[in-house]
């Protein structure tokens, strides 16, 4: 009789202590899920320092969604209600945030340009294979960015019959079917850059629909060590193409860049404070390998930006993007 009561009692033990522990991971999953839904709805919140961790998480956002699905997954295996209920919170702010980047986009009223981003890379070994790519777009404009001496001969005559217009400043340029004026280097170097740096260039596009102010830039690489992320310099550079975009006298404006950072980084701020980016499409650009964001954007003052998409891949270590840009 009293080892039946023992057995009971060991049974009894093992019966409940299971529950507690699978309880208590059920409430550990709960808590990661509010965290993540607390820095996908408030990143701004988190601190930019140190080593700019607050851009350095803005960078990646979007990928917060393979973290919720991880998540869910565990939950499930866990049975957990908890757990289950608790990831409602990422799962609204993930959908509310990018959701709508996963719908096609509207069709515009045919006052548009189709424009093309893409950094060439200054190590490309087929520059006329990569102008074949871009032509294949049927882009109105085509920016380029990491254009070398020997190579912008190749481009000007593989992209000419297509774009008669054109303007190289530096190591970006930009190409046109339409008539182009107004050409002039845009200063974007930060101060702790030595002379002789010119990534930003200015023109206007005589387009059918009125003209528009179109700046080609490409701000200053960024790094990730153990110190976090060193962007300093692209985060002057934004601060300058800014307030040169601010002071500009043609209302609309298509600027086109590899810059570096995704829309969500704050140090983009000068320029996504006042001008509108794309409504749907991820487009992942960098690594061209295998993209997990995208650094080559298209935005507007004026206009708006319609889906933007990737291109197959070139010679660069950047994919370019096509999107449609529809002017007011």
């Amino acid at each position: 009789m009293v080892e039946r009561a023992e057995t009971g009692a060991v049974a009894a033990e093992t019966s409940v202590v299971p529950g507690v522990g699978q309880r208590r991971r059920g409430w550990v999953i709960a808590g990661v899920a509010v965290l993540l839904g607390g820095v996908l709805g408030f990143h701004r919140l988190v601190p930019n320092w140190p080593g700019r961790i607050g851009s350095l998480i803005e960078s990646f956002l979007p990928w917060g969604g393979v973290l919720v699905a991880v998540l869910l997954v565990v939950a499930l295996v866990r049975r957990s209600a908890v757990a289950l209920v608790a990831l409602l919170l990422p799962v609204g702010v993930w959908v509310d945030t990018f959701g709508g980047l996963l719908l096609p986009g509207e069709e515009g009223d045919g006052r548009e340009l189709v424009v093309v981003q893409h950094n060439v890379s200054d190590e490309n070994r087929d520059p006329a294979g990569t102008a074949r790519v871009l032509i294949g777009s049927g882009a109105d404009l085509v920016a380029l960015e990491e254009l070398v001496d020997s190579q912008v001969a190749v481009y000007e005559k593989s992209l000419a019959a297509d774009y008669p217009h054109h303007v190289v400043r530096g190591t970006v340029g930009l190409w046109s079917k339409h008539p182009l004026s107004g050409e002039q280097v845009v200063d974007i170097k930060p101060p702790s850059i030595e002379e002789g740096w010119s990534r930003g260039v200015r023109a206007v596009v005589h387009s059918p629909y009125g003209d528009v102010a179109a700046y080609v830039a490409h701000l200053p690489s960024v790094r990730v060590g153990v110190g976090g992320l060193a962007s300093q310099r692209r985060d002057e550079s934004a601060s300058l193409l800014g307030r040169a975009i601010a002071d500009e006298s043609v209302e609309a404006v298509v600027l086109l860049g590899d810059l570096n950072g995704v829309v969500e980084d704050r140090g983009l701020r000068p320029l996504t404070s006042q001008l509108s980016f794309a409504e749907s499409g991820f487009a992942f650009s960098f690594p061209a390998a295998f993209p997990v964001a995208r650094i080559d954007q298209v935005m507007a003052r004026s206009a708006t930006v319609g889906h933007i998409r990737t291109l197959p891949a070139t010679g660069s270590d950047h994919l370019p993007v096509v999107a449609r840009v529809a002017l007011e």
